[in-house]
């Protein structure tokens, strides 16, 4: 087997892995309960799929416009995807988008406050 055979095969598995990913994130989008819990599956496997099937096209198509093409595309993708995400779960949480029986929120735990840090509300003076 020649070197293209073999990265015609690693680039189609590497095509085949990151489509899997882009349909587990799919169905995740359709299947969990709410908005914070989607948003892992929306980022998440979605984003390692995209880069996935990046490098296996490039590994495919062995041209050096197209795979600067592909490096810009998931160079964006990486820094787009968690930030749009972070953003969206940051406004479902303020306006109270989500089922509060997932959610754990730990500023409610009532513990002691530390002795070198001030309680809530309370301004420390110099």
């Amino acid at each position: 087997m020649t070197v293209e055979g073999v990265l015609d095969v690693v680039g189609a598995v590497l095509i085949l892995l990151g489509a899997a990913l882009s349909l587990t994130a799919a169905i995740g989008l359709l299947r969990l309960p709410d908005v914070l819990n989607r948003m892992h599956a929306a980022s998440k496997p979605q984003t390692l799929g995209f880069l996935l099937l990046c490098v296996g096209l490039a590994l495919v198509l062995r041209d050096g416009a197209a795979t600067a093409m592909l490096v810009l595309a998931a160079g964006l993708q990486l820094v787009t995807a968690p930030v749009a995400t972070q953003m969206m779960a940051k406004a479902a949480h303020r306006t109270g988008q989500y089922r509060a029986d997932l959610v754990v929120d730990d500023r409610d735990r009532d513990e002691p406050a530390d002795a070198s840090e001030p309680a809530d509300g309370d301004e420390q003076t110099r």
